[in-house]
């Protein structure tokens, strides 16, 4: 059907804009000046960096590649969605608004209006996603994509709880620093697994798999 392959198609660019999006944002963090581990990954996008263009190209690639992903699920997965999108906007966001030399956050550091609006929106944008993880897992969605959520979720919760622990108790850390990378993978990898399982229905022309009544596996269009 024409709707389904409409979806497919999103799946398969939703993919190509977060693997451009993520690699874009790693040559940022990786080849800008921030003191290693113990900056923020927003640090890479500070006017002084020099890789800010590439930053900035490289966030709304990935907010792209969640509205993108948000359109190519099942119109069953309204809620998943709703959060992909509620996400891609506040990527959006965080892109659009530069924080501060170090991006400082409360409660340990003098912050600023920008500062407030660049943490909050990045916040909200990857609580989005690891909720979208959560509502997916236990949503009417074929076994593949369940079972893709439920990986993720299972990896992004507890490094999630290091995160906001390690921002409310400890602040500015190697620890903070390594964990958010690490949350931020784990979020990159479940947007390229959920996509390209939904797009390689495109080559397979493969719907999910519901069993029939004579107990044999048919594919839904």
């Amino acid at each position: 059907m024409a709707e389904d392959t409409g979806r497919r198609i999103a799946a398969a660019f939703a993919a190509v804009c977060l693997a451009a999006g993520a690699a874009a944002v790693t040559v940022a963090v990786v080849a800008g000046p921030g003191p290693g581990p113990i900056a923020y990954v927003s640090e890479a996008g500070i006017t002084d960096s020099g890789y800010a263009g590439a930053y900035r190209i490289g966030i709304f690639s990935v907010a792209a590649a969640l509205l993108l992903l948000a359109g190519a699920l099942p119109p069953r997965l309204r809620a998943v969605a709703g959060l992909l999108g509620t996400g891609a906007v506040a990527t959006v966001l965080s892109g659009a608004v530069t924080c501060s030399e170090g991006c400082p956050l409360p409660p340990f550091e003098a912050t600023t209006v920008a500062d407030l609006v660049h943490g909050g929106a990045s916040i909200a944008a990857t609580a989005a996603v690891v909720l979208a993880m959560l509502a997916l897992l236990f949503s009417p969605a074929d076994r593949g994509l369940r079972r893709i959520a439920a990986v993720g979720a299972a990896l992004a919760l507890p490094v999630a709880v290091v995160v906001a622990l390690a921002l409310l108790l400890v602040g500015r850390s190697a620890l903070l620093g390594v964990s958010e990378r690490v949350l931020l993978v784990v979020v990159a990898a479940w947007g390229l697994a959920t996509s390209g399982y939904l797009a390689v229905r495109i080559l397979t022309g493969d719907g999910p798999s519901v069993p029939a009544r004579d107990g044999s596996n048919v594919s839904r269009r």
